[in-house]
């Protein structure tokens, strides 16, 4: 088992080190100058689609526009926001923040292309389901000789769907639980297991309709809490503000319990944590995307590349600033440990349990978006008929994380996850000619979104 163990350390440290980063933030910038800075300078318009996409177009999907983000979001607003961002500036210090923003905007451009690929190589399956993701658009745009690439996306995909997706998530959410209200693990397992199962196993129109209501609201929820944290550490913010900037360039000093972080930390861990968080590149968002309710891949892209924004330029920021203006940050701690610290410090009392009720709705609803991903993944490898069968075994795997130690679960999934992004990124990159004639097209066309009237 040790032999095993360090395997995989080896492969994770190679997956998630600097070539991987170098590959994300490469292609990302790539597309970002072949869009011509598109996605940046379409935010407005975007959010006014995603407002538009709340019905979809009859007949051309399964679920509306703004309910595939919603799911999407579901899966990348999560642990990452909380744990995520904290851990981030624990080992990379407050410069960290700055190079999430960097990974965040670029990450704009590759989740834009990841729809329009999805929705433009979407097939239906045997039962007249639409089907998507980068399984497909290798298969589909790339060829059938590239057909083996988009099966080990799909293998990589179905398998950190069990780990990342479902036993990590549960097993925070036990431990949160068991933390804050000393719930027992075992009774945490069991109640997720239901309310998922309820859910999951009612399809991806019953997972949607669930996410297009419960994301909303717990985000707008956490950034409220969050937004009271900063307004009473409101005389902090400018200084918080400029230690990111700063630190983002030059070494941090150690000071306190914080052992300093030197600028190439605060670049490494701001991206991985950055891309761990909104999923920019994995490949996992277009699956949801590719069933929109839309016939415009472009339009969907738009409200794609919103999910990146959501998450780390304003959910991750709110989580950052409240850390930092805290001061807590130089304590040593780490994780969401030091995010519930930064909390408790400005709202002593609620804070702990604003941070857990958080983490532990954020982790329920990861479950669900990714329950879909794993089962697409599923499918393109044995077929429809299996997805039943494994959302059943996702069920029930459910409990057995909430109640296991997962520190192996934990970096097996996390390789796997880093090992979906490798055939992504290359079929982005082969791909990329195609989405730049797209926008193109639409934007030079008579449904450019300038159009008077044009709502679909």
């Amino acid at each position: 088992m040790d032999v095993i163990q360090s395997l995989i350390e080896g492969i994770n440290g190679v997956v998630w080190g600097p070539l991987m980063l170098i590959l994300l933030l490469g292609v990302g910038i790539y597309l970002q100058i072949g869009l011509k800075a598109m996605p940046i300078r379409n935010i407005g318009r975007a959010f006014a689609l995603l407002w538009q996409g709340r019905s979809g177009e009859r007949d051309s999907g399964e679920i509306s526009s703004f309910n595939a983000l919603m799911t999407s979001l579901s899966a990348t607003i999560g642990t990452g926001n909380i744990a995520g961002v904290a851990t981030a500036i624990a080992l990379g210090g407050p410069g960290a923040v700055f190079w999430m923003w960097i990974t965040a905007l670029v990450g704009m451009a590759t989740k834009y292309a990841e729809a329009v690929c999805a929705v433009r190589f979407r097939e239906r399956d045997s039962e007249g389901n639409f089907v998507g993701g980068p399984m497909y658009y290798i298969r589909n745009g790339l060829g059938r000789r590239f057909a083996w690439l988009g099966g080990l996306f799909a293998l990589f995909g179905a398998l950190a769907s069990f780990g990342i997706g479902n036993t990590v998530q549960a097993n925070s959410v036990a431990d949160a639980l068991s933390t804050s209200f000393a719930i027992p693990a075992w009774l945490t397992g069991l109640i997720i297991m239901v309310l998922a199962g309820a859910v999951i196993l009612g399809g991806i129109r019953r997972i949607s309709s669930v996410a297009g209501r419960l994301v909303p609201l717990m985000a707008i929820a956490y950034l409220l809490a969050g937004v009271v944290v900063l307004l009473i550490n409101i005389t902090d913010i400018p200084e918080a503000l400029g230690l990111i900037f700063v630190h983002a360039f030059t070494p941090v000093s150690a000071a306190g319990g914080f052992a300093g972080a030197a600028v190439a930390a605060a670049i490494r861990f701001g991206v991985a944590r950055g891309v761990f968080s909104n999923e920019a590149g994995l490949g996992s968002a277009p699956i949801a995307h590719a069933a929109a309710q839309t016939n415009s891949p472009v339009r969907q892209g738009m409200i794609a590349m919103l999910g990146t924004f959501i998450d780390t330029l304003v959910v991750c920021t709110i989580t950052a600033l409240a850390i930092i203006t805290s001061g807590q940050w130089l304590e040593g701690e780490s994780g969401a440990a030091l995010t519930s610290l930064a909390f408790r410090t400005a709202l002593p009392g609620p804070g702990d349990y604003i941070v857990a009720a958080a983490l532990a709705i954020f982790a329920f609803t990861t479950i669900l978006g990714w329950s879909y991903y794993g089962e697409r993944c599923f499918q393109y490898l044995f077929g429809p008929r299996a997805a039943h069968g494994y959302r059943i075994a996702f069920v029930l795997m459910i409990p057995v994380g909430a109640m296991a130690h997962l520190d192996f679960i934990w970096l097996l999934a996390d390789t796997f996850n880093a090992l979906m992004a490798i055939p992504n990124l290359i079929a982005l990159a082969l791909l990329s000619p195609l989405v730049f004639r797209l926008t193109r097209e639409h934007f030079a066309g008579p449904h450019s979104p300038t159009t008077p009237g044009d709502r679909h």
